[in-house]
């Protein structure tokens, strides 16, 4: 099992091939890819603001997406909240990237990223592997 950060999201599921080959590696074998609401609402988010295209409707592009077998939504808990909250100030600041961040420590699984940021907090604190 994984959780994708938004990116990693948009590139594997368009499948543009710009994942690193690990990253690949483990979203291939993982039995379960887990998808956020957060990075459902930061896709919505980037389409409103013009920073993303998608080949099709983004409402089509979500329910193609769900409906895919190995694909389930990760819980946002209370707890969740509260721990992206409390992540420290040296954590980087964008409230998705800690919600995301807290949801995979709280859920004790693997974080598919590209972010440096992300990776770098991660290689140094407990609680969340991060992958690329």
């Amino acid at each position: 099992m994984v959780l994708l950060d938004t990116h990693v999201l948009l590139w594997w599921f368009a499948d543009e091939g710009r994942l690193s080959r690990r990253a690949a590696r483990e979203i291939a074998k993982a039995d379960t890819v887990l998808v956020s609401a957060v990075s459902i609402w930061e896709i919505a988010t980037l389409l409103r603001r013009g920073r993303i295209a998608l080949d099709s409707d983004v409402y089509v592009w979500i329910a193609d997406l769900l409906r895919e077998d190995h694909i389930a939504m990760a819980p946002l808990s209370a707890q969740a909240a509260l721990d992206a909250g409390l992540l420290p100030d040296d954590f980087p600041g964008d409230p998705a990237d800690r919600l995301l961040y807290a949801t995979a420590q709280e859920l004790i699984v693997p974080m598919v990223t590209k972010d440096m940021k992300i990776r770098s907090y991660a290689a140094h604190a407990t609680g969340v592997t991060a992958i690329w």
